[in-house]
């Protein structure tokens, strides 16, 4: 009966009910699914999403590869015909897929026709709980992660990460204050035990969230019910808690990018204050105001830059904001000047009101366009699934809007009032300074010629 009211539901307001993003039918499963469905505006196709909530930050930093090496493992075939066998029965349906593993969940992106929907789904079924893990897949998918993670760790980029010379400048930071690891995580020691047991713990239902956009089969909530309700839940496992900042780090550092050059980036990065209402939309307005400010300072007034930026990034369980801008070398010095009157102004009068209120209004504005797509609409309930109260999504332009002037303001002090920590990345040697070098050596090679020729003649 369940079933049967909720594909009414969907056959009968989906007109209305999709211009709507934010109300979604939610349920859960008996076993612990959590399923969101979505009518979408785009016929003839559906784009699903499923979330596992394992992620590299649930296991220690030399195990950090173990989810994503379990989900390339996953894609290496449910039968004899193998990792080409399975692409070829998704090809079949007309359908594409790929899947991402992230700090926080291990997701399966698939793209596919509307009339395929359930036998794509039966697809992705199969792949979850029929896949053969064994030795020969295993050291396949143990080459295909190592060469996403940048090749061959040699012994010269594990020193050259030791030294903090392997990093850019947020994560050599993150490394110093104890949020990152310090060494790039290996797979050569992983085993097929230790993936099972990854798979057992963590892919379950009850651990699970699918999400299907676009035209929806009217059969769909029964199908799902018949078949995804049939997996087995588990025990639930408790994700660790995220590191807080526990080490030491430089104010400043310059930090070798390169062996020669004339460019160089400045960062200065802030670690973000908890607020206790609208903290994310507070610092991204504030994100928003610091970009336009380093534009007109570093690209408009200065010159130095031509695109300087604002970030926002987050290690383990901090935030930080940075100012950031792309400079050639000799223009450091006044561009730290510059950076650093920008913050003394800021910390003494503020925001500017009605540069504040344009660029607020235009971060308002631009959430009637920000979603466009079955696509881009799954991808959107994928990130904000934290936000889901009983079958509706928060709406970011109303959060947005509760975001006052003082309330930034507050933010802003709170960030800028800490020294912060200022990162400047440059190549080993200037031009200048090789020239300077070629011609010492050159000087060297003639003085040497002539007191080589000279003690010859002495000898003679």
């Amino acid at each position: 009966m369940r079933c049967l009211l909720l594909a009414c539901l969907l056959l009968g307001s989906a007109q209305g009910w999709a211009l709507d993003r934010f109300q979604v039918e939610d349920y859960t499963l008996p076993n612990g699914l959590q399923v969101l469905l979505k009518p979408g505006s785009e016929r003839g196709h559906v784009a699903i999403r499923l979330v596992v909530g394992v992620g590299l930050d649930d296991f220690p930093c030399t195990d950090k590869e173990l989810p994503h090496l379990l989900e390339h493992l996953l894609f290496s075939g449910i039968d004899a015909s193998g990792e080409g066998g399975l692409e070829e029965r998704m090809q079949a349906l007309g359908g594409e897929w790929n899947a991402y593993t992230s700090n926080a969940d291990t997701t399966f992106v698939i793209e596919a026709p509307a009339r395929n929907q359930r036998k794509v789904l039966d697809l992705l079924l199969s792949l979850l709980t029929h896949t053969r893990l064994d030795d020969k897949a295993l050291a396949s998918a143990k080459r295909v992660v190592e060469r996403e993670d940048g090749g061959h760790y040699s012994h010269l980029q594990r020193w050259l990460d030791r030294q903090d010379l392997g990093h850019k400048a947020s994560n050599q930071l993150a490394v110093e204050l104890g949020l990152k690891c310090t060494e790039r995580a290996e797979v050569s020691h992983l085993t097929l035990a230790r993936l099972e047991q990854v798979r057992k713990d963590w892919y379950a239902p009850n651990n699970m969230s699918l999400i299907v956009v676009g035209e929806l089969d009217r059969l769909l909530p029964a199908y799902l019910e018949r078949t995804y309700g049939a997996l087995e839940p588990v025990e639930p496992s408790e994700h660790p808690q995220l590191p807080q900042m526990q080490g030491h780090a430089a104010a400043a550092r310059s930090l070798i990018r390169g062996w020669v050059g004339q460019s160089a980036q400045l960062h200065w990065l802030f670690p973000e204050p908890v607020l206790e209402q609208q903290h994310s939309e507070t610092f991204d307005l504030l994100k928003d105001y610091l970009d336009w400010a380093l534009y007109r300072q570093l690209r408009l007034e200065h010159e130095l830059s031509y695109g300087p930026w604002s970030d926002r990034e987050v290690f383990g369980g901090v935030g930080f904001l940075s100012l950031n801008a792309d400079l050639e070398r000799d223009d450091l010095d006044e561009a730290r000047q510059v950076v650093e009157q920008l913050r003394t102004h800021l910390l003494k009068d503020g925001l500017d009101p009605a540069a504040f209120a344009r660029l607020k209004q235009a971060a308002i504005d631009r959430q009637a366009w920000a979603v466009q797509g079955n696509s881009a609409l799954a991808d959107y309930y994928w990130s904000a699934l934290g936000d889901l109260d009983d079958g509706r999504f928060s709406d970011p332009a109303k959060a947005l809007r509760a975001v006052t002037l003082a309330q930034a303001n507050q933010a802003l002090r709170q960030l800028l009032e800490q020294p912060g920590y200022l990162r400047i990345e440059k190549p080993l040697l200037s031009d200048e300074q090789v020239l300077w070098l070629l011609g010492g050596l050159l000087i060297l090679a003639l003085l040497g010629g002539l007191g080589a020729g000279l003690l010859r003649r002495r000898t003679s």
